[in-house]
């Protein structure tokens, strides 16, 4: 097959970011079918002359764009788009449950609670700075009802930030500000699910998943639906359920498994809602949070059906007292949406998210995340070595590339990991049973916070729980 000339590539060099122009600019020919299947790329070395920039610019666009599935190259062999085809559905029985899942056991606090961000280093002088600076000069017209929806510099400073860190692609009118991922998922569980319609109120859910995100969906009349999920993430083709209305999804991360979701399975995933008609509901709660790699884009920035709407908060990158989160909505759910917001009243502080805009837009939101990333990068380490050290010959231990959490599963599934959790009580320090995230069919294990971790003090805390475990 013809090798591709690149003289379609014109680069904006005053925009900046080369590498990541080069990217986009391929994946969106790949993902419109101008580049086909096993077509070949020019060489890091050709390329890196025809566009006159540095070779390693497109050597990392290239590395990007095949972690992420979009082109394939081995050692000697030149570099050739991947196919992305996915298998077809199947029609196996659908793994259901209509009832609302069991109360999760209370998480309590302790250094292994999951999904809670360490506020120990919160940069108390930065953001003081911010917040006081707002409250003294905010806009009349901010302190009025007209931006009940955020206001528009602070959603312009998150669209800047989604769209630098996440691949996001949006106007600045289609992103709402909230309260909290939660309040989110609420509000477009209920715009979009029809309770008693037996068309409209069936809702997919990764198998694994949220148990706060199912409680919310089956309080919005959803029938749910779990769909098997492996490590490559939600497989539709196993699906074997009816059309879904609504499909939340955790692909960047998934919780509690920590899988990240392959190209293919994104591709699939999105062509069953286009058909469908349903919205898929991207949480991508703490992405921001990579260890030793590239976080891969956002399922939101590939989606040309606008089937999607993402959902980030700065609750795990910041602080869950900020009470502040984000939905960036499809263009056409935006008045729905924001007239249903404001019906519920979820409007957030305003010097809240005047202060935290300055803080985003002055660098030091993307400051903070870099500190706590090699912070966190350290404990999830110190962890996933304990943990395999001490409970390798028990524990299946997840990769721990990215994230607060770090899942774990006993290789004997006739352990009630549940009753261990139980017996630990308050010496569990926060582990949550694996089996409990589970609708259809658990699977037993612990989930692991780390972003507490006192590295120091870990070794001794593992074997205290192994010791109270046995007896």
């Amino acid at each position: 097959m013809a090798i591709l000339q690149p003289a379609w590539l014109d680069l904006d060099r005053k925009a900046g970011d080369l590498e990541g122009q080069i990217y986009r600019a391929l994946r969106d020919r790949i993902l419109g079918g101008k580049l086909a299947a096993g077509q070949r790329l020019p060489s890091t070395r050709q390329l890196a002359v025809t566009l006159s920039v540095a070779r390693s610019t497109v050597v990392d666009a290239y590395d990007r764009l095949k972690s992420e599935g979009y082109i394939e190259a081995t050692t000697g062999s030149a570099t050739r788009v991947a196919t992305l085809s996915s298998a077809p559905w199947n029609t196996a029985p659908p793994l259901r449950k209509e009832t609302p899942p069991p109360q999760l056991s209370p998480a309590g606090d302790g250094m292994f609670r999951p999904g809670t961000p360490d506020v120990s280093d919160f940069p108390h002088a930065a953001w003081g700075r911010c917040l006081a600076a707002r409250a003294r000069s905010l806009r009349v017209h901010d302190l009025g009802y007209e931006d009940a929806c955020g206001l528009p510099y602070l959603k312009e400073a998150v669209l800047e930030h989604a769209t630098a860190s996440r691949g996001i692609s949006a106007a600045p009118e289609q992103v709402l500000i909230l309260p909290s991922t939660r309040s989110a998922i609420n509000l477009l569980s209920r715009l979009i699910l029809r309770p008693g319609d037996d068309t409209g109120n069936v809702a997919w859910v990764e198998e694994a998943s949220y148990p706060s995100a199912r409680r919310l969906m089956l309080e919005a009349g959803a029938r749910l639906f779990a769909i098997p999920c492996d490590d490559a993430g939600i497989d539709v083709s196993r699906a074997g359920a009816p059309d879904p209305s609504l499909i939340y999804v955790t692909p960047s991360h998934q919780y509690p498994t920590g899988a990240t979701m392959s190209l293919p399975r994104r591709l699939a995933l999105l062509e069953r809602a286009r058909q469908s008609g349903a919205l898929i509901i991207e949480d991508d709660y703490d992405s921001e949070f990579q260890y030793g790699s590239r976080p891969i884009a956002a399922l939101q920035g590939i989606d040309r059906a606008g089937v999607v709407a993402y959902l980030g908060t700065f609750a795990k990158i910041l602080a869950p007292g900020l009470r502040i989160a984000y939905a960036i909505v499809p263009s056409h759910l935006v008045t729905q949406a924001s007239q249903a917001m404001q019906h519920q009243g979820l409007a957030t502080a305003i010097h809240i998210q005047a202060a935290l805009a300055d803080f985003i837009r002055e660098g030091r939101l993307r400051a903070y995340l870099r500190q706590m990333n090699a912070r966190y990068a350290e404990r999830m380490q110190a962890i996933t070595t304990t943990l395999d050290r001490l409970c390798g010959d028990r524990l299946e231990i997840a990769k721990g590339h990215g994230g607060l959490q770090l899942a774990t599963w006993f290789k004997d599934r006739a352990t009630d990991d549940i009753g261990l959790v139980s017996r630990l009580g308050a010496q569990a320090q926060g582990l949550q049973p694996m089996s409990q995230f589970y609708l259809s069919a658990p699977r037993p294990g612990l989930l692991f916070g780390i972003a507490r971790v006192d590295v120091g003090r870990l070794h001794e805390a593992i074997v205290d729980i192994l010791d109270r475990a046995a007896s």
